[in-house]
């Protein structure tokens, strides 16, 4: 697979995606070495497994022994490592150039849509265990029954990924089974616009090796508009499997599901994980599942088990008599399913919901998509856009502040406040939070340090 390759250096090393992939290459007897602007969890781990890491980019952190470097995305050219490495003539190949690469000597499982990928990638892949198929599995959170948390090492044929599709990174894949849960407006500083975004979808499913079969949210309309041919398909309201009767109590959730294509009722899918998003998460894993000979049995099982993953809805503690809940979350989609799912699982209880914007560009693009979906909780506090370096435009400056004068205007009533850092959001924390609340703290950024800090 990599042949010749005794040495890789991970430049951006502490991201969840590229670090799964060092994992893979240590599991591969490949020396592993990398680097990051600071260390972090992620890295501390990779230390404990064996790998040099060096915080901060220079060029001596590339070791002349190396014969591949692996750079984030995140990433530019004119890094000193990358650098270095054109310099003395070291390949080099970004991380998702080096999935492409894995993706072709399994048969890969692909799993893309703008919402629920890392949830159904680990879904999958812990149906795939439990039967026996021994999967290797890449996957942007932490599962955590799997030792290595966002890796699992596997022996089987199957390798279960999540395919991101910010700037077509998806098409580097050589899927065999394509899952898509969905697909909206999102990572609009790439594409020009839906079309373009379905366009690439459309691509990537035309990418599929063999015989392989594409499984899709029939409810979603963007997904309906592709051109599929073996197509297995799932949703509430369309779809071959479909769920009905859906109920919610003390926190877990029930619904049936049926074949309509056999015209027959299969058995009850229970959850104990919030939300209609995770049911329909669930059942595109279901459905694949089902399609590679599974039984309902192992499938029903697994996922009545699954407790959820990493920074995806996930309770964290509890902090003065509150419920810390932190979720990933950033597109508005995301942000409005959560809160419900809450709702629904906390009847009796205030949402306190706080959320760091992730993006300049996203937060401009879909600056009224926002408007509309904060402020649905009982208090909301919005801190200042997490800045992601090199994607910021300054000659179209936004703020979180320009988000809750928009909320604001439309609604004075709302119980909405701006903060301007981390600090700043504990503080007004503090004066908010009640014995009984549950605080919802979400985003893509550094927020998730808060949530850890208070529990």
């Amino acid at each position: 697979m990599f042949d010749g390759i005794q040495h890789a250096h991970f430049v951006g090393i502490g991201g969840i995606g590229i670090s799964a992939a060092a994992k893979f290459f240590l599991d591969q007897g490949i020396t592993v070495s990398g680097s990051d602007v600071m260390s972090s969890p992620i890295t501390d781990e990779l230390e404990k497994m064996g790998v040099s890491f060096f915080s901060g980019h220079l060029g001596e952190n590339v070791a002349a022994k190396t014969n591949l470097l692996i750079y984030s995305p995140a990433v530019p050219a004119d890094n000193p490592e990358r650098v270095f490495a054109k310099e003395q003539g070291i390949p080099q190949m970004s991380y998702p150039e080096v999935l492409g690469e894995i993706s072709k000597h399994y048969s890969t499982i692909a799993v893309c849509g703008t919402n629920g990928k890392s949830t159904t990638t680990a879904m999958i892949g812990l149906i795939l265990e439990a039967a026996g198929f021994d999967p290797t599995v890449i996957v942007g959170s932490k599962v955590p029954s799997f030792v290595q948390g966002n890796f699992r090492s596997g022996k089987g044929k199957y390798l279960v990924v999540e395919a991101c599709e910010h700037q077509a990174n998806f098409l580097h894949l050589h899927p065999e089974i394509v899952v898509i849960t969905n697909i909206e407006e999102d990572h609009l500083d790439f594409y020009r616009d839906i079309d373009h975004i379905r366009d690439s979808f459309q691509q990537f499913i035309d990418r599929r090796k063999g015989k392989g079969f594409v499984v899709y949210n029939k409810d979603d309309q963007e997904s309906q508009k592709l051109i599929i041919d073996n197509s297995i398909s799932y949703g509430h309201q369309q779809g071959r499997y479909q769920y009905y009767d859906r109920e919610v109590l003390n926190g877990r959730q029930w619904a049936e599901i049926r074949d309509q294509e056999q015209d027959v009722s299969l058995q009850k899918l229970e959850l104990i994980i919030p939300g209609e998003f995770n049911l329909l998460n669930a059942f595109a894993a279901f459905t694949t599942s089902l399609s590679l000979g599974i039984s309902i049995e192992i499938i029903q099982t697994t996922l009545a088990n699954f407790s959820g993953i990493w920074r995806r809805c996930e309770h964290v503690g509890t902090w003065h008599g509150a419920e810390i809940i932190s979720d990933y979350g950033h597109h508005p989609t995301a942000i409005e399913g959560t809160i419900h799912a809450l709702r629904e699982f906390f009847r009796d209880k205030r949402i306190i919901h706080v959320f760091q914007p992730h993006q300049h560009a996203r937060t401009k693009l879909l600056f009224n998509d926002f408007v509309r979906v904060l402020g649905q909780a009982d208090k909301t506090i919005i801190t200042e856009i997490y800045e992601v370096k090199g994607r910021t435009n300054e000659k179209e400056p936004i703020s979180s502040y320009d988000l809750v004068k928009a909320i604001k205007h439309q609604d004075p009533e709302k119980s909405i406040v701006y903060t301007k850092d981390l600090s700043h959001t504990e503080m007004a924390l503090r004066e908010i939070v009640q014995d009984n609340d549950v605080v919802l703290i979400q985003g893509a950024g550094d927020i998730d340090l808060l949530a850890r800090d208070l529990t």
